[in-house]
């Protein structure tokens, strides 16, 4: 299944063949979007898995199939993506801020319909207390890969319609919640290049006092690029990252 197949499928399993959704948090529409978020719902619709990521899922099916919420809203200083840091306790990526998000659920359906999409808001709502109800889902893009932790990511995009309070909901997880201003992550001040004990070498971005590196920096590096809104920025600048990274 291609990925504008899978974003059709997601589309039409949340409705009842007549346009109706039986779920309305699991339609995916771009209809009413802020004009500023237009370009990213236009990329989400053609961008292909290779372009955003190296680290694509095993062609034999294996992986942990999960997803993540991809959440931008309007704050005091204008258009701003909802991030949370993981507890330093967790087994898998311990420490490092990313989307809100996790494992798919018995409960949560078919990966290649609407089970990330509600796996996303699930994940989100457990993980920082967020309300679904005001969250407008506007595009779903290819499934991705982690290898260190086996994980098959669908990163789900959402348009924070109705804002609502967010915070720390279980400490175990989630050591904190916040917004990082998409000024902040376009400034080129704010950027360089993660180098990790291994070798590899990503974007990073350095934000509401936290490193962003690892996957979520590498999806929020392609989405800037896409949207065409990077801006240019010394990738010789180069973050070191502690060894148990």
């Amino acid at each position: 299944m291609t990925h504008a197949q899978s974003t059709r499928a997601a589309t039409d399993a949340a409705t009842d063949g007549t346009g109706e959704p039986h779920d309305s948090a699991l339609t995916v529409s771009a209809d009413g979007l802020p004009g500023w978020l237009e370009p990213v719902a236009r990329a989400a619709r053609t961008v292909q898995a290779q372009q955003l990521s190296r680290f694509l899922p095993p062609e034999s099916g294996a992986g942990r199939q999960s997803a993540v919420l991809i959440l931008f809203g309007e704050g005091e200083r204008g258009p701003e993506l909802l991030l949370m840091e993981r507890s330093g306790t967790l087994r898998s990526h311990a420490g490092q801020p990313s989307f809100p998000g996790g494992s798919l659920d018995p409960e949560d359906g078919d990966h290649t319909t609407t089970g990330p999409l509600r796996a996303a808001l699930r994940e989100a709502e457990e993980e920082t207390g967020l309300d679904p109800s005001g969250v407008q889902l506007f595009g779903v893009l290819p499934r991705l890969y982690i290898p260190v932790s086996g994980f098959v990511v669908t990163p789900v995009l959402g348009w924070w319609r109705t804002p609502s309070p967010v915070g720390v909901v279980d400490p175990a997880e989630t050591a904190r919640v916040f917004t990082a201003p998409v000024a902040d992550l376009t400034d080129p001040a704010n950027r360089a290049t993660a180098v990790h004990p291994s070798g590899h070498r990503g974007p990073a971005f350095l934000v509401e006092s936290a490193l962003v590196w690892g996957f979520t920096a590498g999806v929020i590096d392609r989405i800037v690029h896409y949207a065409g809104w990077e801006r240019p920025w010394d990738r010789t600048r180069q973050v070191p990252l502690d060894w148990r990274a």
